[in-house]
């Protein structure tokens, strides 16, 4: 699978991803052509600029029509007439579903009274259609972004001037990692915001790839701060350890019934924690207690804390980002004399599937620890048979 990684720390636009793909080699026939399909008199240009000594290029439209206000519902119909595949018809319909989501939650209509301002003009959508043909140009599969960086200040809309991250954009990456830096202006529209929530896999720190193609979309402003590019990165997964960031959120609590914290860490994990620990603390005042501590993809944090301020006792939880290391790893089941086990398998060790051995072990009578060796043993056994053959 050929997988992309959008590397915003000058933001997101619409302009700025289609000229990043562009760059990586994304056909630039296509999108123009694509971008005709909407608006036969369009002007399409890709234009090789430097921003703070990078070439990037600047994708630019130009159509002499005045701006619209346009319905989803409108938009939709565009895209379905549109001259481009099934797969990009379908990402850049669903981006401009949850742009619409996001604009009907933030002004408080349904979506189909939702009318587009900023986004409705027709280069706007075409950088949102010109980035689905352009992925589809480079056969992307998967999409990855990092933490976005949002800018700061004010920014001046149809609704007058309001704090940057705009409201859409502010809604659209809730519980996704955003920092703030640089320049007072806005750096990540909703356009750009909505493409990657719409269509990014993952949010964090970049997976590991064998790099084919690097491009780089142009923003229209030449900051002194740092070059105001969107880096794309195309390439095929290596298989290396996989490197992603997390949210470690942890609570001290010394009030609460050893039941309730069980079942609160029960709670966690059913949620989607990637993992929760107990650790036993000598809270102030001597009394003893216990820090509860969540490890959870970025998306899930702001849900987990939600749970964790719901369930215990807890006034405060404490946040911050650290790095996971994860071997690639498969399962592969494993046959013991009283069923069928999972093994989960990495590099550099296994473990048998605690459910499914806690299953067998309960049925069969059986010592959960028998079970568990066993495993082990026919794992061991078959990777031996595989290794000689």
């Amino acid at each position: 699978m050929t997988v992309c990684y959008f590397d915003a720390f000058s933001g997101l636009a619409g302009d700025m991803l289609t000229g990043a793909l562009a760059g990586a080699g994304a056909d630039q026939a296509a999108i123009t052509a694509a971008v005709h399909s909407l608006v036969p008199e369009a002007v399409v240009s890709f234009e090789p600029v430097l921003r703070r000594g990078i070439t990037a290029t600047k994708f630019r439209v130009a159509a002499n029509q005045p701006a619209k206000h346009r319905h989803l519902s409108g938009i939709l119909k565009m895209i379905a007439a549109a001259d481009i595949s099934e797969t990009a018809r379908d990402r850049a319909s669903r981006v401009f579903q949850v742009l619409a989501e996001a604009e009907a939650a933030v002004h408080g209509v349904p979506i189909e009274k939702v009318h587009f301002h900023e986004v409705g003009a027709v280069d706007s959508i075409a950088d949102i259609v010109g980035t689905a043909v352009g992925l589809d140009s480079l056969g992307i599969g998967r999409i990855y972004c990092s933490p976005v960086n949002v800018g700061r200040g004010l920014v001046n809309t149809e609704h007058g001037m309001l704090p940057v991250p705009a409201p859409a954009t502010a809604l659209l990456l809730r519980g996704k990692p955003i920092y703030s830096r640089g320049p007072a202006l806005e750096l990540t529209t909703p356009t750009g915001a909505a493409v990657m929530v719409a269509l990014a896999s993952e949010f964090g720190a970049m997976p590991p790839l064998r790099i084919k193609a690097i491009g780089y979309g142009a923003g229209d402003n030449d900051f002194q701060e740092h070059a105001n590019v969107l880096r794309v990165m195309v390439g095929e997964p290596s298989g290396a350890v996989e490197t992603t960031t997390v949210s470690v959120m942890e609570a001290n609590i010394d009030d609460a019934s050893p039941q309730l914290i069980g079942y609160t860490m029960d709670l966690l994990l059913e949620a989607g924690a990637l993992d929760v620990v107990i650790i036993p603390a000598q809270m102030k005042k001597n009394r003893p207690g216990v820090v509860l501590q969540a490890i959870a993809d970025p998306e899930k944090r702001e849900e987990l804390a939600a749970l964790l301020f719901r369930e215990t006792t807890t006034l405060g939880i404490r946040f911050y980002s650290a790095e996971r290391r994860v071997q690639n790893r498969e399962w592969i089941p494993v046959l013991t004399h009283w069923g069928v086990v999972r093994i989960k398998a990495g590099a550099h060790g296994f473990a048998p599937e605690y459910e499914d051995a806690r299953r067998i072990a309960e049925v069969s009578g059986m010592p959960l620890k028998t079970v568990l060796a066993e495993a082990a043993h026919a794992y061991l056994k078959d990777k031996s048979s595989r290794n000689s053959e």
